[in-house]
């Protein structure tokens, strides 16, 4: 099945007041230490991946998250923040509004990757994973019933989240699933012809790990990227003009086992892009269905 979701999910709010985050080349904290406020306005531009909140990604039709986490420096307690540059909400205020739309459309489904962990010890750690417990509850999925998830095995135990935790932490907790279960290779490019590129490849290599897979549609922008578009920001200088390209590669993939699984994007209310990728599993109905 083809799911859409988003990159850098949290970023629709980052805090300027906040310090940069843990995340950052020191180089980076060095300049935005000088440049102070106009230094983090500039960050903020090229840190926000996303416009829409949490639920109206939701309702838009996006089910996959990617989320970065971390401690803040120097607060005191256990507190766990989303994070791209620079600070965002609080995780336990971005699940629970995930968590009341889920209670209110109990058949929806959603894939959490909590894929990137910055300044947290095992205390931080602990918090989070019982903090995913408490909100989510029985909505969570065994990882031990891989074999048998479907649409129709999650309706029936009414589990609605799937979380994915790359750290050993988590090993041992039976609700959450490894990073392993949930490739998602990055291009780490500017040039959209050379991301069509690498996504083709890695997706054809998807079948050898019989697992989750995920095609970042997504371009990264470098340092002379950034300089160059310094004031218009990520959307404006490097997102809006390679979105053509992006999805046209998108609306020519098939679902399947060979084929897409989940597709993730910036800004992704700028197009038709959750719809888009939806529509992709239509070629799996009996009629039109890919050997």
């Amino acid at each position: 099945v083809a799911c859409s979701g988003s990159h850098d999910s949290f970023s629709f709010w980052v805090d300027e007041k906040a310090p940069v985050g843990p995340d950052q080349a020191p180089v980076v904290k060095r300049l935005a230490g000088f440049f102070r406020s106009l230094g983090k306005k500039v960050m903020k531009k090229w840190s926000m991946t996303q416009n829409l909140t949490f639920r109206e990604q939701l309702e838009a039709g996006i089910r996959y998250f990617d989320l970065r986490v971390s401690s803040k420096p120097n607060e005191r307690g256990h507190e766990i923040y989303f994070i791209h540059g620079l600070f965002g909400h609080k995780v336990r205020d971005g699940l629970m509004e995930i968590n009341s739309f889920l209670s209110a459309h109990s058949k929806e489904v959603i894939f959490l990757d909590f894929n990137h962990h910055y300044a947290m010890g095992d205390a931080h750690h602990s918090y989070l994973l019982s903090m995913l417990q408490e909100v989510f509850g029985r909505k969570l999925c065994r990882r031990d019933c891989e074999e048998e998830v479907t649409l129709e095995y999650l309706w029936q135990k009414k589990y609605q989240v799937i979380v994915f935790y790359h750290h050993s932490s988590a090993e041992n907790c039976p609700l959450l699933w490894p990073g392993t279960k949930i490739p998602a290779p990055w291009a780490n490019t500017t040039d959209a012809c050379k991301l069509i590129q690498f996504l083709e490849t890695t997706l054809g290599e998807r079948a050898r790990y019989g697992t989750f897979h995920v095609s970042q549609a997504i371009l990264t922008p470098r340092v002379k990227t950034i300089v160059r578009g310094l004031i218009k920001g990520l959307r404006s200088y490097l997102v809006e003009r390679n979105l053509p390209t992006i999805m046209t590669w998108v609306k020519a993939q098939k679902p399947g086992v060979n084929g897409v699984n989940i597709i993730t994007s910036d800004f992704v209310e700028l197009v038709d892009f959750a719809t888009t990728v939806i529509k992709l599993n239509n070629l799996l109905l009996p009629a039109k269905a890919i050997t």
